[in-house]
């Protein structure tokens, strides 16, 4: 049986989160970090929505 990465064209989760990361541009320990903060089940939904936010706040001078 696949697993849910296998299904999405990855061969591992850590083959999944080094994809998001670089496509992402944001460094694979901050990914891989809040990956294991907030565990598999937010792999495809939460984490992606969390590194959006990241990504974001990372460029804006105004987040003070």
């Amino acid at each position: 049986m696949k697993t849910v990465y296998e299904i999405n064209g990855f061969e591992s989760r850590l083959d999944y989160l080094n994809d998001l990361a670089d496509g992402m541009g944001i460094d694979r320990p901050t990914v891989l970090a809040l990956a294991d903060l907030l565990g598999e089940t937010e792999d495809f939904d939460g984490l992606v929505t969390s590194l959006e936010d990241w990504d974001f706040s990372q460029d804006s001078d105004d987040w003070y």
